[in-house]
């Protein structure tokens, strides 16, 4: 069962939507999120029983655009709160919204192409 889109999102749950990339052992770098916290006082999750963080979908949109900035566009952390202090955010809501629609797409058809080759190589080993 999936939670829905306004539900609260735990920090795992945010660093597989951001598609933060897991270390060797295959654990989840919930560190980066956690750091950004410190660096961007427009991160608030909520902090809730035992110190656990929970986000809200404002605040995963908001550590969307941290990513899409620091990560996609190459910019410092100095860079991104300039901007996020700025009005100047909102138009990148728009830019950022549609480099992760692009990454999305581009994911789906990768998988879409990988399916279709284990059909047509599945059909001529039958042969």
């Amino acid at each position: 069962m999936n939670k829905s889109d306004t539900a609260y999102k735990t920090i795992g749950e945010v660093t597989k939507i951001l598609n933060l990339k897991s270390n060797k052992k295959g654990v989840l770098p919930t560190h980066v999120i956690r750091f950004w916290e410190t660096q961007f006082k427009q991160i608030k999750p909520k902090i809730l029983n035992s110190n656990r963080r929970y986000y809200d979908e404002k605040t995963i949109n908001l550590l969307k655009k941290v990513k899409f900035l620091l990560k996609d566009q190459g910019m410092t952390i100095n860079g991104v709160k300039k901007i996020l202090n700025n009005d100047d955010s909102l138009k990148l809501d728009e830019i950022a919204d549609k480099s992760i629609r692009a990454e999305n797409l581009k994911i789906k058809l990768l998988n879409i192409s990988n399916k279709l080759k284990e059909l047509k190589y599945g059909k001529k080993n039958t042969r």
